[in-house]
């Protein structure tokens, strides 16, 4: 893995407390309960940058992070996830707000990652994200987490099966384990096309 720095840069609540200053940002999102934090910990090589949680919901505001890597200075974008998290109605209506105005309306975004449990099989909320972000012209990338979970025969067929899924194709499916660290690498190259 390559040498990478990053940072906590700035967490918001609305548009107003994104950062201002351009630079590529890649963004992820996720039920609740996906595994983004500890993914977003494995891409940088930090155990505890992105806090995590075994409580779904724990992230309620926009987290940018500030990365160099390979000489290469970028954001990553850690936004609130969907589904299990229990909260008030009201609450998980702001942060479908606080996603919307960012992936709406984030020029310097470059890239989405939607993260799914390799386990489980998307629904309509990943059909319905995928379309909004076509729609917005946002290219967007699959990681399936928790790969690790899954016997090494099964892995690359359910990549491939979930891409199909999802209408997305199979280079832009990428098997991860924020636990053990596999497919780290290989989603920074997919990213990397993006940036």
């Amino acid at each position: 893995m390559k040498a990478t720095r990053a940072e906590l840069e700035a967490s918001a609540a609305g548009p107003e407390g994104f950062p201002r200053q351009a630079l590529p940002e890649v963004a992820l999102l996720g039920r609740s309960n996906v595994g983004k934090s500890t993914l977003l910990n494995a891409l940088v090589g930090r155990r505890r940058l992105a806090h995590t949680s075994r409580t779904p919901g724990k992230t309620r505001l926009a987290h940018f992070y500030r990365v160099e890597r390979a000489g290469r200075r970028l954001r990553l974008v850690d936004l609130p996830g969907y589904g299990f998290a229990r909260v008030a109605r009201s609450e998980r209506a702001r942060w479908r707000e606080l996603v919307e105005d960012y992936l709406g309306a984030r020029p310097d975004l470059r890239v989405a990652v939607l993260l799914v449990d390799a386990r489980r099989d998307p629904g309509e909320d990943e059909e319905l994200l995928l379309a909004w972000l076509a729609e917005r012209g946002v290219p967007s990338v699959l990681a399936l987490t928790k790969i690790d979970e899954l016997p090494a025969s099964r892995r690359n067929p359910r990549r491939s099966e979930l891409a199909g899924a999802l209408g997305l194709p199979d280079e832009r499916a990428v098997a991860t384990s924020g636990s053990s660290g596999e497919g780290v690498d290989a989603l920074w190259r997919t990213l990397s096309r993006f940036l």
